[in-house]
């Protein structure tokens, strides 16, 4: 069983931490102080502190009890068991110590002798040190493992409480980036079956059929693919080529393509159709409302551990304002915008500028990753 696992556990986290403790302090905090202030100590002495620590761990559980009881009620009854419990918990236990150092480990020494051995100054620090440690730590000690119980609970509900903000915010994000990327299919398809619908009242049967047959090609990739999963360039590019397939039934030979894509390239981690909607765009308001051949080009090289996408097309261009189109009011531009900011935040950069002698270039920078 793998012990990180295993500690996770809250239960099996208490008794670690509660066996532990007072371990720890019979070993060290009573035994091994004692020991170190007088150099020696009485016989059977160790079996005190044994079971003294024994008497400790099983009060300090009825703390837990108490306190588990009152879990859910007011903080000021909590308040309350917490200074009272702990105030009787350390009498319990005073009261037990005493009666069995007094009954037990005078009567197994010979005190007189004892004392004569280790000095009047050693027998008085001794006689100090077990009142104070009997009749004043007892209380303090219970107090301590309350508090600490108290913080360790605290602690739980506070990690409790802060996974389920994080899972929340990462549900938030999941469905945003979903409902962005779902939204592309809609606008996409009314844009495609519009197309479809003026060959056919034109009946250039034969062209809608490649045009349908084309468009389920490219619907049943989109639908195969995750969302949330990010695919390499190389496999956009092929998604991307079904996508230019439905389009050159329409545009024919006045549609080009350029792919100018580096090696290294090739295997970055993008967000599935990244760029279908960007060539849509492109298609839609710049080949489309040319008068010559259109020419699209994408580009994409890895620099500064950065890929640089670059795509640009030669239509007549569009008025840029603050590096904006002025007037823009499509989904594919803003939803690109939108799912690389909730993907990539501030490492992240979309930029439009004017392609010479005319046209419209978008360049985009994302860290590069790979599978």
């Amino acid at each position: 069983m793998n012990i990180r696992n295993w500690l996770e556990d809250q239960r099996h986290l208490f008794w670690v931490l509660h066996l532990g403790g007072w371990a720890i302090w019979g070993l060290i905090g009573k035994y091994g102080l004692t020991l170190a202030m007088l150099d020696e100590v009485a016989p059977n002495y160790g079996y005190y502190v044994a079971v003294i620590t024994v008497i400790a761990v099983v009060i300090s559980l009825g703390l837990r009890w108490l306190y588990r009881c009152l879990w859910s009620r007011a903080i000021w009854l909590q308040a309350a068991a917490f200074l009272g419990g702990s105030f009787i918990a350390g009498y319990l236990w005073m009261s037990s110590r005493s009666f069995l150092y007094y009954n037990w480990i005078e009567q197994a020494k010979d005190m007189e002798a004892w004392a004569e051995k280790v000095g009047p100054t050693a027998m008085e620090m001794y006689e100090k040190v077990s009142f104070l440690e009997g009749y004043v730590s007892g209380w303090t000690v219970m107090l301590a493992w309350s508090a600490l119980y108290f913080a360790f609970r605290y602690y739980h509900i506070f990690q409790e409480v802060r996974e389920s903000a994080l899972k929340s915010a990462a549900m938030a994000h999941e469905a945003q980036l979903k409902m962005l990327r779902y939204q592309l299919n809609p606008h996409f398809l009314f844009n495609t079956l519009n197309a479809i619908s003026t060959l056919i009242l034109e009946q250039q049967t034969e062209l809608a059929n490649r045009m349908v047959t084309r468009l389920s090609s490219f619907l049943r990739y989109s639908l195969d693919n995750d969302p949330m999963q990010k695919i390499t360039l190389k496999q956009e590019l092929a998604a991307l080529q079904l996508y230019l397939d439905i389009e050159k039934v329409r545009f024919e030979d006045h549609l080009n393509l350029r792919i100018d894509v580096a090696d290294e390239a090739q295997e970055a981690m993008i967000p599935s159709l990244l760029l279908q909607p960007l060539v849509e765009n492109a298609i839609k308001y710049g080949i489309a409302r040319s008068e010559e051949d259109g020419h699209l080009r994408i580009a994409a090289r890895v620099f500064a551990g950065d890929l640089l996408l670059e795509l640009s097309d030669d239509g007549p261009g569009v008025e840029l304002v603050n590096g904006e189109i002025s007037g823009a009011k499509g989904v594919g531009l803003r939803n690109t915008r939108e799912r690389l900011r909730e993907l990539y935040g501030s490492q992240h950069s979309l930029r439009l500028s004017n392609t010479e002698p005319h046209g419209l270039t978008i360049s985009i920078r994302i860290p590069f990753e790979k599978r």
